[in-house]
């Protein structure tokens, strides 16, 4: 992936319904190269899809709970059943292995808080294998980004830029 790849995937990010045209305005590319480039992007599995940002609130699920599991075993067939019981609950939004006191966490939507408890209740306690489950409730959110930092720029501010 060279600089413009990177201009394009990060375009794409922020605006998944760029025409061809803007995208290669944007890129300074004429459209056939840019094209080209979007295609093996595409075909390399870089870009994996397309989608729609949905205003979760709007959507009817205002509420954000983080779930930390520890399971009991950390066998291949425990970690196999709970992973194939989360992917089939619909409210868990994203699911991560994690390094140390939690073996797991859950970012679940959801539209009520009597919602979640039968959630709780009804399909995570229901999976085999759960040593504990602990939940935390965002009261907001500071910032969501689907957009991926770019491998070109710096992490950390010049000194003395203060983050300009």
């Amino acid at each position: 992936m060279d600089a413009v790849d990177l201009q394009i995937v990060h375009a794409l990010q922020a605006d998944g319904r760029l025409s061809n045209q803007d995208l290669a305005d944007r890129v300074r590319l004429s459209p056939s190269p840019c094209l080209r480039r979007v295609r093996r992007l595409e075909e390399s599995g870089l870009i994996s899809g397309y989608t729609a940002m949905v205003d979760q609130v709007a959507f009817g699920l205002p509420i954000t709970v983080f779930v930390r599991v520890r399971l009991e075993r950390h066998t291949a067939e425990a970690v196999n059943v709970f992973e194939e019981h989360v992917g089939l609950i619909e409210h868990i939004q994203d699911c991560y292995l994690m390094a140390g006191s939690s073996d797991y966490l859950l970012r679940v939507v959801i539209e009520s808080l009597e919602a979640y408890e039968v959630l709780v209740r009804t399909r995570i306690h229901a999976i085999p294998g759960i040593a504990s489950i602990e939940s935390s409730f965002a009261f907001g959110s500071v910032k969501q980004s689907r957009v991926f930092p770019r491998p070109d720029l710096p992490a950390h501010p010049a000194p003395g830029t203060r983050g300009r």
